[in-house]
C-alpha cells in the first residue's frame, strides 16, 4: 500500500470547525456601546477592541501568559478608557465566553471528521474548559485537543505547535496544519515545517496576516483530497 502523505491532521477551531465570532462580538459591542452610551458605532469598537486583543495575545505566552478570557478583559477595559475608566469588562466578556463555550458548527464539519483516516489534533487559541464544552456538543469526534491554555502561547507561537507535535508523536514535515487565519495558523505552523491550509471563510472581522499557505480551501469537505492526495 501506498505510504500516508500526512500522520496527523491539526486543526484550528474557532472559525475553522465552528462559526466565527463575528456576530458575537457584534452583539456583545453592541450591548457596551447601548449601556456607555458612547460616541461610536457597534463596528468600530469592535475593530478597536480587536486590535488591543491580537497584539495583547502576540505578548502573552510563557511567564506573562493569560487566559483567553482574561485578555479580553484587559484589552476591553484599555479601549475604552477613553469614554469610561470605571468600567467592569468581565460582564461583556462573559458573553463572548457563552459564545466560546458552545458555538456552531461550520458546515460540513461533523461528516468530514467522520470520514477523516487521519489522526485529528485541535490546535486552539482558547481556554480549555471552553473548547471540551464546544466540542461536546458538537459531537465532534477528534483525537486531541490542544489550547494556549495548555501551552501557556498562543499561535502564532510555537510553543502550542510543539506541544501538539509532542502530543501526537508526529514530526512537522508528517502534518497538515489547516486553519482560518493566515497570520495565526498559516504563519504559525509553517516556519515549523508543517504544510498549512487556509481554510477561507468569509466572515472574518480582521486578519493581520500575509503568511502564504500550502493549500487553500473554502469548503472543510476538501480537506479530504489533500490529505489523501
Amino acid at each position: 500500500m501506498p505510504r500516508r502523505r500526512f500522520d496527523a491532521l491539526f486543526l484550528d477551531f474557532y472559525g475553522t470547525l465552528v462559526t466565527g465570532d463575528r456576530e458575537a462580538v457584534e452583539a456583545t459591542c453592541a450591548r457596551i456601546v447601548d449601556d456607555l452610551e458612547l460616541p461610536v458605532t457597534a463596528a468600530d469598537l469592535a475593530v478597536a477592541w480587536g486590535h488591543r486583543f491580537f497584539a495583547a495575545i502576540e505578548t502573552r505566552n510563557g511567564d506573562d501568559f493569560l487566559t483567553l478570557f482574561d485578555c479580553e478583559c484587559v484589552t476591553l477595559a484599555e479601549t475604552l478608557v477613553p469614554w469610561r475608566r470605571d468600567i467592569d469588562p468581565e460582564p461583556y466578556a462573559r458573553m463572548l465566553k457563552a459564545y466560546w463555550a458552545d458555538p456552531p458548527a461550520a458546515p460540513h464539519v461533523r461528516e468530514t471528521l467522520e470520514t477523516l483516516d487521519v489522526p485529528v489534533c485541535i490546535v486552539s487559541n482558547a481556554d480549555t474548559e471552553d473548547v471540551l464544552s464546544a466540542v461536546e456538543k458538537r459531537g465532534f469526534r477528534v483525537d486531541a485537543i490542544v489550547t494556549s491554555e495548555d501551552a501557556r502561547s498562543y499561535k502564532p507561537h510555537d510553543g502550542i505547535f510543539r506541544m501538539a507535535l509532542e502530543r501526537m508523536q508526529v514530526t512537522p514535515d508528517r502534518v497538515l496544519h489547516a486553519g482560518d487565519s493566515l497570520h495565526s495558523d498559516v504563519g504559525g505552523a509553517g516556519p515549523l515545517g508543517l504544510a498549512t491550509c487556509w481554510v477561507c471563510y468569509a466572515d472574518r472581522i480582521m486578519d493581520l496576516g500575509n503568511a502564504i499557505p500550502t493549500h487553500k480551501i473554502s469548503s472543510i469537505r476538501d480537506l479530504a483530497a489533500i490529505l489523501s492526495a
